[in-house]
């Protein structure tokens, strides 16, 4: 990973944390040795948070974005992975167990925020320290929330208000306790533990971060308008959109941008730490190499959809070795994959609020927004329609040339098929096609199995 964006760490707290990962196939359980060292301090909590490998860097869900449709895999490629990796690729079971897996990696962060949150209880908090206790207490609602909901997208239902209280959700892991039963919550209680937990981060939270792997307002106002979006609720999700643009909205100009140093050709084109980014985090390409950026050949559909004068062509794809396209526009500035939340994303969940709560003139004035910032200069023809269906369908397909390979498509695809969009995916493999219908069982994915195992929790039937 980019050395800017490994932060230093005070080892003797990381020592503490360490132990629930190096060897914990029996992550949701393992008790921990209290011989190891217990931070009690605003500054132990702090360096604890300011871990980017564990909070920021350890990668938030691969397999839904490996099952998603935003690349495609030739048959030597398929061939050449394991019986479960395979699986994965085709929609059918598969095997999965152990701590570095989608489910052992996103608990590393919420464990870490469990342990601040019980912490900071003990901590007084006084005139002196009131803005440093607040920046802690915030941060760790916001990591928890953020990891609970890439958590929920991968493992859980699309959201269904009439079904939500029965649809069985994630473990909502709120103590640091490895001897707490895991017991599946509701996708109901799960999403309103995400909403409440984030708006009690928001005061707590400064309007921008010192760095960028730090929550902030803009953050938690980005992470409340995904959260809504992802519920179809397309009145919240606007309404927080627009909050967190109220505090941030400036936008890269693909043409010319000192966050593009080198051109939008180079083979890493974007400055970490950009100015449309809010909040740091990446995939995590270890679990599935595949869409690890320059590997990965870009589903030519999705290719197919740019205009020739669209600069993305150039900033986000170049070509392999078999004639088709690989991803490049990662804004980590190298390999992985950024899933972070930028001010682009933003754009497009207020302008997909606005469309479809009948605002169609100001859902398209941030499209063209958005778009002018990705022409080539003088070719940009801004969008104008009164239609709502063309409207969406606009902001739609903006969404999928802008928020390529930034682990959302899974998402997308769930709650737009929830919503009757009837998308059916497709890969071919050695000569045979295989599908995943809308509403699929297999988009709620299989908890690895000794999680399974050890807690008796349900499995999500395939």
């Amino acid at each position: 990973m980019n050395n800017q964006i490994k932060t230093s760490s005070v080892c003797l707290f990381f020592i503490f944390v360490s132990f629930v990962f190096v060897s914990c196939n029996k992550y949701l359980d393992k008790k921990p040795n209290d011989k190891l060292f217990v931070p009690t301090t605003l500054t132990d909590l702090q360096s604890l948070l300011d871990d980017d490998a564990n909070m920021n860097l350890r990668g938030t869900p691969s397999l839904g974005e490996a099952s998603s449709d935003e690349f495609f895999l030739n048959d030597g490629e398929f061939n050449s992975l394991g019986e479960s990796d395979q699986a994965v690729y085709l929609w059918q079971n598969y095997f999965e167990e152990g701590s570095e897996t989608d489910w052992g990696d996103n608990y590393v962060p919420v464990y870490t925020s469990n342990l601040v949150l019980e912490t900071i209880d003990n901590i007084e908090k006084n005139a002196d320290n009131q803005v440093e206790w607040n920046n802690v207490k915030g941060s760790a609602l916001f990591y928890r929330s953020y990891y609970f909901l890439c958590l929920l997208w991968n493992y859980a239902k699309a959201y269904d208000s009439s079904t939500s209280g029965k649809d069985p959700g994630i473990v909502l892991k709120t103590s640091s306790d490895f001897n707490v039963k895991s017991v599946r919550a509701t996708n109901e209680e799960c999403y309103q533990k995400v909403i409440n937990d984030t708006k009690a981060s928001i005061p707590l939270l400064p309007a921008a971060p010192s760095v960028l792997t730090r929550p902030s307002k803009t953050a938690a106002y980005g992470l409340l308008a995904r959260c809504y979006l992802s519920m179809r609720d397309y009145k919240d999700a606007l309404l927080y959109a627009d909050s967190s643009l109220q505090l941030n909205a400036q936008l890269m100009d693909y043409n010319n941008d000192a966050d593009i140093p080198d051109g939008i050709a180079s083979d890493e084109p974007f400055k970490i730490f950009n100015k449309e980014t809010l909040f740091v985090s990446v995939i995590d390409g270890d679990n599935w190499i595949y869409i690890t950026a320059y590997i990965g050949s870009v589903d030519t559909t999705l290719f197919g959809i740019y205009d020739v004068n669209d600069l993305r062509r150039t900033a986000f794809y170049k070509d392999n070795a078999d004639g088709y396209k690989y991803f490049k526009g990662s804004y980590t500035g190298d390999s992985y994959n950024f899933s972070g939340m930028g001010t682009d994303e933003m754009y497009l969940i207020r302008a997909e609020g606005y469309i479809r709560t009948g605002q169609i003139q100001k859902g398209i004035a941030d499209l063209n927004t958005l778009l002018s910032k990705r022409y080539a200069t003088g070719t940009f023809k801004p969008i104008s329609t009164t239609n709502q269906a063309e409207a969406l369908s606009d902001v739609l397909n903006e969404r999928r040339r802008e928020l390529v390979m930034r682990g959302l498509r899974w998402m997308d695809l769930k709650r737009l098929n929830a919503g009757g969009a009837n998308i059916t995916l497709r890969h071919t493999v050695n000569n045979t096609t295989y599908t995943l219908l809308p509403g699929a069982n297999h988009y709620a994915l299989q908890i690895p199995d000794d999680i399974i195992q050890i807690t008796g929790m349900p499995q999500n039937p395939q």
